[in-house]
């Protein structure tokens, strides 16, 4: 542990975070000299929706690179549904035990991220939605959840620790406002001041009603408001953002748009997104509900063999030709024309040049290539 509670890389790599019972098991086993070759399965029996996306794959394969398995996956991005491999891991047991914990981690909160980021993407229509939720997560993560909204779909990203190439997105804090003596003081501070690529959304709910807030925030350069009013004080949001473009455009400000953000569920981002032009998202994405996978022994010694619950045998996911789903025992063959989701990424403990590897931008695309369709299952 260093300065704050978080656990190091290293830490992570050395499979030293982990559950304490694998440690123990692990020591009785090597005891025993038992360590049987086994293929496990990483599936969700349930999810918050009725898709999930995968994400976290990239994690996985670091942790795993150099340990004598073999790790077959679907790609980052893929949607995904109940009872599915996302992800398959063949070797002796003792060799990768300790690292189920870390394993798990990394796609069961990633892909809970980048799941709540594609339904909310869904529910916004042709609005842009970016991640705010930086302040609701800790800060030692912001970068994973930062890479697994924008893979979900999201357009953009407020935190300066996302990855590169995600671009950064925000307005301004109500402490910014009330620094300066008056409010228009601060808006014409912002837009003199901020740089050129900067855009002048400003904050148009500080003290007074939002519809005089914002004509007074066009008068200084906005280009959009933003409202941020808290729950409490809310009351018709509706009835609100109506009255705010109402007054924007007769007081000749039509180009201004408004942007929304301040606790917003994916029922509000529905609700509003024929009134309201963009929209930041921060807990209902960043703190999502994980998604519960498990990894499960599914192949004992080469041979099919699963605890109760779970389906015994490795198996591959189909696309079919005309949008349908198939899973297969692996050993059976495919249906014509059907395209399989889980890939080699890993062979005999090393990452090949021709294998599969996670690539950030092609997830995302792989994301937004499948969200037309997906808008009727929820």
């Amino acid at each position: 542990m260093g300065r704050f509670q978080m656990v190091d890389e290293d830490a992570i790599k050395n499979g030293e975070c982990t559950d304490v019972y694998f440690r123990r098991v692990v020591e009785v086993m090597e005891r025993d000299g038992v360590n049987p070759h086994v293929t496990m399965e990483v599936t969700a029996a349930t999810l918050p929706d009725p898709w999930g996306v995968f994400c976290g794959l990239d994690d996985v394969l670091k942790l795993l690179d150099g340990l004598p398995v073999d790790v077959d996956a679907m790609p980052e991005g893929s949607v995904f549904y109940p009872n599915e491999p996302v992800l398959r891991i063949s070797g002796r047991y003792r060799d990768f035990a300790v690292y189920e914990t870390a394993i798990l981690g990394f796609l069961c909160h990633a892909s809970g991220v980048a799941s709540a980021a594609a339904h909310m993407k869904l529910a916004a229509g042709d609005r842009p939605v970016y991640s705010f939720g930086s302040r609701r997560q800790h800060p030692a993560i912001a970068a994973m959840i930062e890479r697994a909204a924008w893979i979900g779909g999201v357009d953009g990203a407020s935190n300066t620790c996302a990855p590169e190439d995600i671009p950064l997105a925000g307005t301004m804090p109500h402490a910014f406002i009330m620094c300066y003596p008056e409010q228009e003081d601060a808006w014409l501070a912002f837009a003199q001041g901020a740089g050129p690529e900067v855009p002048r959304i400003m904050l148009a709910d500080t003290f007074s009603d939002e519809k005089d807030e914002a004509v007074r925030a066009a008068a200084c350069g906005a280009t959009a408001v933003r409202l941020d009013t808290p729950r409490s004080r809310r009351g018709d949001m509706r009835a609100i953002i109506e009255e705010v473009r109402w007054e924007l455009d007769v007081n000749g400000y039509p180009d201004v748009k408004i942007f929304l953000s301040g606790g917003l569920s994916r029922a509000d981002v529905a609700a509003y997104r024929d009134v309201a032009d963009a929209f930041g998202v921060g807990g209902a994405i960043a703190n999502a509900p994980v998604i519960d996978f498990a990894l499960d022994i599914v192949e004992l010694k080469g041979r099919p063999y699963a605890k109760r619950g779970k389906r015994s045998g490795v198996k591959q996911v189909y696309d079919l030709p005309g949008g349908g789903r198939l899973m297969l025992p692996a050993r059976t063959p495919a249906p014509k024309g059907a395209v399989p989701l889980l890939a080699h990424c890993i062979k005999n403990g090393v990452a090949a040049v021709g294998l599969m590897r996670p690539d950030m931008k092609d997830a995302r695309e792989r994301v937004l290539s499948r969200l037309p369709a997906l808008a009727g299952e929820g």
